[in-house]
């Protein structure tokens, strides 16, 4: 075999790794429903800042849940100028649960913290009063499944995890969404696998941001979210803490919770993968060159291969972008779409390659880590 052939072979090697020895990281893990009557104090603490076009709907959905605990959610207004505190409060009246609810107004935001992490630190804060056995950390644009609390705190406590995070089913209304989010789902997974997420024992730690059921207890041992007070990516980073400090961690999806937020085109999708990609590589240029240059041996030099002329070559090719498609497929029809975006993955990965080398750049010219006007990831910024 030529040293061309040898070179041909590398992406196929790569894509038997990734489909027989990474966890199964491209079979979609979804949370069980609740098994009976669960019966647990949680506290959900939804951090908000300019939500008001999706608050309501979010802390409706959790005023709704039907289960046998007890439940109050605390917003925390960061600096809202929209009217977010208060699309909360008429939710929970419409709901005829204002009781349950708690509107703090944030305080400025302190220095050393990101925005999101210091609004949720006050909401901890505010929770004690009730003594939970849980808290829920959830962003102001999910809305929930009525069962979700339930099915949170069974799986917890059936398989006496710490922490348990579901990546809510996300919006693929659009033509983007279709084109860009279930890659989205499927590079988070395969850079966190769940299976090895919940190996006791394994270094592998994550969790979706959006949707975070954690123990108060496994919070204090991680050193509270002060610990991880000025990070970028807060839930991998919260996990990683948890774990380390000797708790258990479970990560899936969910097909019932999901995301209010629309992305209405490729440029906003791009600009939420750029938000936090060069932060994940933790600001090195030489993973950033390692990163472009993995993307495109795995991704982009599979069909390429399979049009190269050379027959050795072109069947090389063409068999690892038939297992690339076939790893994408499950994630694919779990978003309800039809198999040929399962062909698109090659495309889609010069996309995030764009969007990645994007962050660099945001990050390099001060710009880093854009949010709800924050730019929460430069060199010695405040958060």
């Amino acid at each position: 075999m030529t040293d061309a052939c040898l070179a041909a072979a590398l992406p196929l090697a790569i894509w038997v790794y990734l489909l027989l020895a990474r966890g199964k990281f491209w079979l979609p893990r979804t949370l069980p429903p609740a098994p009976g009557a669960v019966r647990a104090r949680v506290v959900a603490v939804m951090p908000a800042r300019n939500e008001a076009e999706h608050i309501g709907q979010a802390v409706a959905s959790l005023l709704a849940q039907r289960w046998d605990g007890q439940l109050e959610v605390i917003v925390v207004d960061d600096g809202s100028t929209d009217g977010t505190a208060e699309q909360a409060r008429r939710a929970a009246a419409a709901a005829g649960a204002a009781q349950h609810l708690r509107v703090l107004d944030g305080a400025p935001l302190a220095p050393g913290w990101s925005g999101k992490l210091w609004a949720m630190s006050q909401g901890v804060q505010a929770a004690a009063r009730f003594c939970p056995d849980y808290l829920l950390f959830t962003d102001a644009d999910i809305e929930h499944a009525d069962d979700s609390v339930a099915a949170l705190v069974a799986q917890a406590e059936r398989q006496g995890r710490d922490l348990v995070s579901v990546m809510v089913r996300l919006s693929s209304a659009t033509w983007a969404e279709r084109c860009l989010i279930p890659a989205f789902v499927f590079f988070f997974f395969k850079l966190y696998p769940p299976s090895w997420i919940a190996t006791r024992g394994a270094r592998t730690a994550g969790a979706a941001g959006g949707c975070i059921l954690i123990r108060p207890a496994a919070l204090a041992r991680a050193g509270g979210l002060e610990a991880i007070r000025s990070e970028i990516i807060d839930d991998c980073s919260l996990a990683g803490r948890v774990k380390s400090s000797g708790g258990s961690l479970w990560l899936g999806l969910s097909r019932t919770t999901h995301s209010l937020r629309v992305y209405g085109s490729f440029a906003e999708i791009g600009a939420m993968i750029s938000r936090t990609a060069f932060n994940q590589l933790r600001h090195s240029g030489w993973l950033l060159a390692g990163s472009l240059a993995g993307l495109a041996l795995t991704y982009v030099a599979p069909p390429l291969l399979a049009v190269s002329g050379a027959p050795l070559c072109m069947a090389l090719g063409a068999a690892a972008w038939m297992l690339m498609t076939l790893a994408y497929l499950p994630l694919v029809r779990f978003y309800g779409l039809a198999p040929g975006y399962a062909l698109l993955l090659p495309a889609v990965a010069v996309f995030y390659a764009g969007a990645t080398l994007h962050s660099a750049l945001r990050y390099l010219s001060g710009r880093g880590g854009q949010w709800k006007g924050r730019a929460q990831d430069t060199r010695g910024a405040d958060g």
